[in-house]
């Protein structure tokens, strides 16, 4: 990592992910981790309160001047935008009520949903699930970007470009990289968010609407939390495709911070992922870690050798081996959860 990057090529990695393989080793020393699995209903009471506080805001802002708008939106709607995000990332894992209750993680999904202004909740559910399953897969995992974007935002002002627009390019990229049939609950996902979107417009005015929808642009665009993004899998040190950062937003995020542990333990909910850290440090401490979302972005715009590029990628695993179907990988969690909480 020392040179500077002439060619922005991904890195090709031919062996599987190496989260399956940490998670076997750690549960085979600390077996008692298996008892922080399965869920976290608090987090209900967290995305209850986050949703009534951007209502709120939004109606007390309807006749607000631009500036003060956008400037509430990218503060105070921009956090608590970006944090009902990750609660719908808590939730396509079923960690609010568990794997036994779907439709409960859906409906506050769906609830979680409501300030986004625009449908999330099913569609991230549909492709979340692949990305820990096939990590790096050059078909499969979504979250990679693809050489088209390599090609537009490689250079500093490119890579800035990169973080703004972000919300728009991982909203739109699997639709392109993986179209995948609709399902029903994301039509009910989008009747409920653009029925909420109306009522909201029809009673308060269009500036209650457009609150939301700056929101989500700027909260998961150019914004401190954003750093997750970028901390969570690109490559800043050659050798290593996940990082965690140990700093305080995780307080406030569902500590997806804890990025290493979660994909190591993907049905352990984020309240209990810092004790998983706790109980085998040997397998986290040595790793690359961060403190600080913000300077991560800095070194991604600024760091000539970090880019879109810095991702590890993998052959796709159609033809090598049977892809499960997103059904049967949820099945297949959900038998790990229950023989995990057996009685050794």
């Amino acid at each position: 990592m020392g040179q500077y990057i002439t060619t922005h090529e991904f890195y090709h990695a031919y062996t599987d992910e190496p989260h399956a393989t940490r998670r076997k080793e750690i549960l085979k020393k600390y077996p008692e981790i298996k008892q922080l699995m399965g869920h976290d209903w608090r987090m209900s009471i967290q995305v209850t309160i986050s949703v009534i506080i951007q209502i709120s805001v939004a109606i007390l802002l309807r006749e607000a001047s631009w500036l003060k708008l956008i400037l509430f939106a990218y503060v105070i709607g921009g956090t608590i935008n970006h944090t009902l995000s990750l609660a719908l990332h808590e939730l396509t894992h079923n960690l609010a009520f568990g794997h036994s209750r779907p439709m409960c993680n859906r409906l506050l999904g769906f609830f979680a949903n409501l300030p986004l202004g625009v449908p999330a909740s099913i569609t991230l559910k549909k492709y979340h699930l692949d990305h820990h399953r096939f990590q790096g897969d050059t078909i499969y995992d979504t979250d990679v970007p693809t050489r088209f974007e390599v090609f537009l935002f490689s250079s500093r002002i490119g890579k800035l470009i990169f973080l703004i627009i972000m919300p728009f390019l991982y909203s739109f990229r699997p639709m392109f990289v993986f179209p995948k049939a609709i399902h029903l609950l994301e039509i009910l996902n989008l009747i409920i968010a653009f029925t909420f979107d109306g009522v909201m417009f029809y009673y308060f005015g269009g500036k209650t609407l457009l609150y939301f929808l700056f929101s989500t642009a700027l909260g998961l665009s150019l914004h401190p939390i954003s750093g997750h993004f970028i901390a969570e899998h690109y490559v800043f040190k050659e050798g290593h495709e996940t990082y965690s950062y140990y700093g305080p937003l995780n307080a406030i995020t569902y500590n997806v911070g804890y990025h290493n542990e979660h994909h190591d333990f993907p049905y352990i909910p984020g309240r209990n992922l810092p004790k998983v850290r706790k109980i085998a440090p040997e397998y986290y401490d040595h790793l690359p870690q961060y403190t600080s979302w913000v300077k991560v972005l800095y070194d991604f715009v600024m760091n000539d050798n970090v880019g879109p590029w810095s991702r590890v990628t993998r052959p796709t695993k159609v033809g090598r081996v049977s892809v499960p179907t997103q059904q049967e990988y949820e099945q297949q969690l959900k038998s790990t959860v229950c023989q995990a909480h057996k009685l050794e």
